[in-house]
């Protein structure tokens, strides 16, 4: 691992995001591309979120729970705000140009009612919403520069109190689009395309803010004055202008100074700290920016906040300076409170940011338990942690237990950084408890107007006061905060390299496994590939598979039902315009009149002795056919024979008399044959993936191997680029039977007469590489679908093939275009629009937003399920990748059609092992939290939040064989997921490994709820306290170590009342067998136990209650017996 860099000393704050909120967008079904959140807005209690469907989600801050769900039938929510004074009344924005004020009424437990409705702004695009301070009161603004108000009624004030006389009324129109409000002490703000605004609204007189004009979306607000100044001043104004500068105006509008950021926003941006992805930060200076800055906000203690769509900014404003800026990707609004962002981005997510103090990062990384992270930024921003005020957040005993955590075998280098940071801390005590004996030790210092120390120190250090008081309200954040219990993602997200940077990795010829000796004159790639033909085995003697696979089970992936329309609309999408030949002359003939007579013949002669079931239904038979097709095949339309000119393109349309006129008129022996040319560095990502690849790239692409004894030829071996064109015309029907061949032949895997002989099995994939490239245009791509994902599922480098030609053949279609220019929602819009005519067709263009976007786009395939299923994405993307996919696929489905959902998509059954190891080994508890020493369960250790623990308990539900099953169940307990392995113990009636688990585990959730597996009889009852009556007896000779993340005992709570104990089973044998009894069978099993004071009153009050149901039973019978008898009378 490289030294990690050291960031200036000017950067002491940072934006950290610890929290998840993906799992609360899919909880509230807004991560799906029908519905996504639109507007948000947060207060001390609320997030709001707003949603195209027109709902309004209000979620409750402590703890994230969703309260009320707020419906308007006039259109999406566009804007959303909270009042600051009174957190029951929240006003919401439609696309119609409705304004609605709800009263919530969740004090007095009511209903939300509407308190006040406007439509003075119908058929507008409302872009603004400000509350009053004091009154309810909303202020309004629309893109046509209408301003208005509406005031709403309160139905705490009694009877009456709601009627509100002329609730609404217009302010004023300004000259042009209203982008944003702000009031402060009876005074409006209103920022436009052009102007700035002062409005006081009592007096109703307006101010224009400065002289000069200014064209585009900027942002304006007010700033409150700092604490140190003078009580009852007046709050500042901040108007954005172009070029990365900000105007500082009075109360009154009189503009004070000019602050220029340009030249201060050329240092390098502060790394996004985050869970999801490691610190990145480059050194190298950046150029000026000139930003427009469309909005201003004011952010906690004297900062202030903007951001464009790649970055978000923060500013001392009174000090001139930029206290941070961090580089963040499509970000569409944000929303603040205190030092808390919320940002929306433009797919509909949403992320929590918090503006902090490092070293208030650093510890509240510590306290959740990420050491890499914490070590990390303690390397980087040194300058921050060595200081002895640090001492108070971070005491030396903390960071040498940071150190610890570390891995040194893996992260040794990290680890030797953080021991030399240590090394230089200063102690707490070496300094004076005064801020200015601190500041004294220093050169010099000055003191801003904002109140901050600021120190010219020998270090260059910072003061020592925690800048504008972020420390207090990170504390007081602190103690409000809880575990956030949401899924985390623990895969970091890879940044996707350009389009430009995506080249075949280099392999330098020391690391060629085939060992094969070199010849001193160049072989052309024909010898090349003989030579590689000789050493590897046959596949063809070992296919012993029915024929039915050669279908690839047409019920999981669906078919087109219109696949030879599909293949016309292929056949025409390729054709190219002529092209003047400029490469090297060709020196034999393309094709003859003889050579189409000859294929068509050996064509049909195969087609007609498939057509014996007795060859049809014998692998070995049905191969001997195919082999005797081939090298006819490859003599044709091989790659030697066959220069493609351009000159001639495939219509289904043409008969087989125009095209041997064509081929008599057009062949010659002078024709050019195209080449193509260029470097790889010219090229973009996806022709380098066509371009001819070395025997070794192949063979290591695929795994393979060659032993030394081999018969060998040339070091190297061509692989033509992907052949999406005939080099002839072909006509139609003779199309469609070499199309069903050559898919037939790929899926038998019988390529001896055209790319190997009999040789190694393992090698049998290069040959499929080579087949696909020489001959794509002929083959079925439904067909090489299926075959790619079951027959070559183990063998990703088929699927390359595979996907290389669909990206070949889709390059000119218009999504393209519109997929480099790098707008997901752009992207994903014009796929619906365009509906490509087959499958594999959209497979293309999903690769390529794939390889854009990454994970970000995987989330949105879950939008063309049926035509892309699980299988294709798996076989596309990243492991990690998938996962978040299939998880919002399958709860994409109510409740009850999960589970047989699931089911359908699990062909084959052995994916169900696959998905369930990659669900364990992903986003999961570590392995010591979970297993001990010895590999058995650790106490509590079933409380861990596993990443994907919805789709785990959907995989342990399905119904599998006895084996699959058995098999299942060693692998949730390899990896500590007991959950499921007791789930998995029931299925299998292991009952007893079930109640030896449910001890160690010492919880007694476990035996009782609906999901509880209590004993069925006083055998289970006798071996489940016996085991716990061991088990107690083990943990007070040797009590179990504390695991490294929390108590061991119990998993971070210290809760002991519902362990499981010999006398707590006492108590629930008693409650199901009587007590009486109960006691009877402790005794004749040798079982002693001591029942404490509480105990022993729950018997007796069982042995009352038992008697009162056994008279109340008797009662009854007498009852109806006596009542049976005067029946009879």
């Amino acid at each position: 691992m490289p030294s990690l860099p050291v960031l200036p000393e000017s950067c002491t704050h940072v934006l950290a995001e610890f929290d998840c909120l993906d799992p609360l967008l899919a909880a509230l079904r807004l991560d799906s591309g029908r519905l996504k959140c639109t507007c948000l807005a947060v207060s001390k209690k609320w997030l709001a979120l707003g949603t195209s469907a027109g709902g309004l989600h209000l979620i409750q801050r402590e703890g994230w729970k969703q309260r009320l769900i707020l419906t308007h039938k006039e259109g999406s929510i566009t804007q959303v705000a909270c009042c600051p004074h009174d957190e029951d009344f929240i006003a919401v924005a439609t696309s119609q140009g409705l304004v609605v004020v709800w009263e919530l009424q969740l004090e007095r437990r009511g209903r939300p009612e509407r308190a006040g409705i406007s439509w003075e702004h119908r058929g507008q695009n409302i872009t603004a919403l400000c509350w009053d301070t004091t009154t309810l009161r909303v202020f309004i603004g629309d893109a046509g520069g209408k301003v208005s108000f509406l005031r709403a009624g309160s139905s705490k004030l009694g009877k009456g109190s709601a009627f509100v006389i002329f609730p609404v009324q217009t302010i004023t129109t300004v000259d042009s689009k209203v982008v944003q409000l702000g009031y402060q002490d009876g005074r409006l703000l209103v920022s436009s395309l052009s102007r700035c605004y002062l409005c006081d609204t009592e007096r109703e007189k307006f101010w224009r803010v400065g002289n000069k004009e200014r064209d585009g979306e900027y942002g304006a607000c007010f700033f409150p004055q700092s604490r140190g100044s003078v009580l009852g001043q007046p709050p500042l104004l901040y108007c954005a202008r172009p070029g990365s500068r900000v105007w500082e105006a009075s109360f009154s509008g009189e503009v004070l100074s000019t602050h220029q950021f340009k030249q201060l926003l050329a240092c390098p941006p502060v790394p996004l700290v985050s869970y999801r992805c490691e610190l990145q930060y480059s050194s190298a200076q950046r150029s000026p920016q000139s930003v427009a800055f469309p909005k201003l906000l004011y952010l906690s203690d004297q900062n202030l906040l903007t951001w464009t769509d790649s970055a978000i900014y923060v500013f001392v404003p009174q000090c001139g300076q930029v206290l941070l800026w961090t580089e963040i990707k499509d970000v569409v609004d944000v929303a603040v409170f205190r030092s808390e962002l919320f940002c929306l981005r433009c797919d509909g997510h949403l992320t929590h940011l918090s503006l902090l103090p490092v070293e208030r990062c650093v510890e509240r990384l510590l306290r959740r338990e990420y050491w890499l992270l914490a070590a990390t930024i303690c390397c980087m921003f040194q300058h921050v942690i060595v200081p002895s005020r640090a001492r108070k957040c971070l005491p030396t005993d903390r960071l040498e237990y940071l150190r610890s955590q570390l891995n040194p075998s893996i992260q040794q280098d990290l680890a030797s950084q953080l021991e030399e940071v240590i090394l230089r801390l200063e102690p707490l005590d070496s300094a004076s408890s005064s801020r200015r004996s601190s500041i004294s030790s220093h050169e010099s210092f000055n003191v801003l107007d904002c109140g901050i120390y600021r120190v010219i120190s020998r270090r260059g250090s910072q003061s020592d006061e925690d800048t504008c008081s972020l420390v207090s309200q990170s504390m007081l954040e602190e103690e409000r905060l809880k575990e956030f219990n949401f899924v985390q993602e623990e895969e970091p997200l890879e940044q996707d390299p350009l389009p430009s940077e995506r080249v075949e990795p280099d392999r330098p010829e020391s690391g060629l496994q085939f060992h094969l000796p070199l010849s001193f004159r160049p072989k052309p790639p024909r010898v090349a590939l003989q030579a590689v033909r000789d050493s590897v085995s046959s596949f063809v003697k070992k296919t012993s598979e029915k024929i039915s696979t050669l279908q690839m089970n047409s019920d999981l992936w669906p078919r087109s039902d219109q696949r030879e329309v599909g293949q016309c609309e292929l056949t025409a999408a390729v054709v190219l315009p002529p092209e003047e030949p400029d490469n090297e002359i060709g020196t034999e003939r393309l094709g003859t009149g003889t050579d189409l007579q000859e294929l068509r013949a050996t064509t049909q002669e195969t087609i007609s002795q498939l057509q014996d079931p007795l060859i049809l239904l014998d692998p070995a038979r049905l191969a001997e056919v195919l082999q005797v097709w081939v090298p006819v095949l490859e003599k044709i339309l091989g790659p030697e024979e066959c220069h493609q000119t351009g000159e001639h393109c495939l219509l289904e349309g043409h008969t087989e008399e125009e095209c041997l006129e064509q081929l008599s008129m057009g062949s010659s022996d002078e024709e050019v044959a195209e080449k193509t040319s260029g470097t790889a560095e010219d090229m973009d990502p996806e022709r380098q993936l066509l371009q001819p690849a070395t025997e070794e790239q192949i063979i290591n692409d695929l795994g393979g191997e060659v032993s030394d004894s081999e018969p060998t030829g040339h070091k190297t071996v061509a692989l033509e680029p992907v052949r999406v064109e005939p080099p002839w015309p072909i006509p139609a029907e003779l199309h469609v039977d070499l199309s069903q061949l050559a898919s037939l032949n790929l899926e038998l895997g019988c390529f001896q007469g055209s790319t190997a002989q009999e040789g190694h099995g393992e090698h049998v994939p290069s040959a499929a590489c080579i087949f696909l490239h020489r001959y794509f245009f002929l083959l079925d791509l439904e067909r090489v679908r299926r075959c790619c994902l079951l027959r070559y599922r183990d063998q990703p480098a088929v699927w390359n093939a595979y996907m290389a030609g669909l990206l070949e053949l889709t390059r000119s279609s218009p999504v393209v275009e519109v997929i480099e220019k790098g707008v997901l929602l752009r992207s994903l819009k014009s796929l619906r629009e365009l509906q490509p005519s087959t499958n594999p067709l959209l497979l293309a263009h999903l690769h390529r937003l794939y390889e854009k976007h990454g994970e970000s786009a995987v989330r949105a395939f879950v939008q063309f399920y049926p035509r892309v299923v699980p299988a294709d994405v798996m076989a596309m993307v990243k492991k990690s990748h998938f996962l978040p996919y299939l998880d919002n696929l399958i709860h994409s489905q109510s409740e009850e059609q999960r589970l047989p959902f699931l089911e359908s998509l699990l062909q084959p059954q052995s994916l169900r092992q696959e998905w369930l190891e990659l669900a364990l080994s992903h986003d999961a508890p570590q392995l010591s939290d979970t297993l001990t020493a010895d590999g058995e369960p650790r106490m509590q250790s079933h409380l861990f939040t596993w990443g994907y623990g919805r789709l785990l308990s959907l995989l342990v539900r399905l119904p599998a064989d006895f084996a699959s099953k058995q098999k299942m169940a060693e692998t949730c307990k390899m990896h500590g997921y007991w959950t499921g392995y007791l789930s998995l113990c029931c299925q299998l009636r292991r009952r007893t490994q079930a109640f030896s688990t449910i001890c160690r585990l010492n919880d007694q959730s476990l035996l009782q709820g609906p999901n509880g597996i209590m004993p069925e009889t006083l055998d289970e009852w006798k071996l489940l306290i016996q085991l716990s009556q061991q088990y107690c007896e083990l943990s007070e000779a040797d009590a179990d170590p504390p695991c490294p993340n929390g108590n061991g005992l119990t998993n971070g709570s210290s809760d002991w009342s519902n362990c499981i104990t010999p006398e707590s089973l006492t108590l629930q044998l008693a409650r199901v067998v009587g007590p009486d009894r109960a006691l009877t069978c402790l005794q004749d099993w040798g079982v002693r136990v001591v029942l404490d004071h509480h105990s022993t009153m729950v018997c007796e009050l069982l042995r009352i209650a038992e008697k009162r149901q056994r008279a109340l039973i008797q009662t009854m019978l007498e009852r109806c017996d006596r009542f049976l008898w005067s029946q009879q009378a």
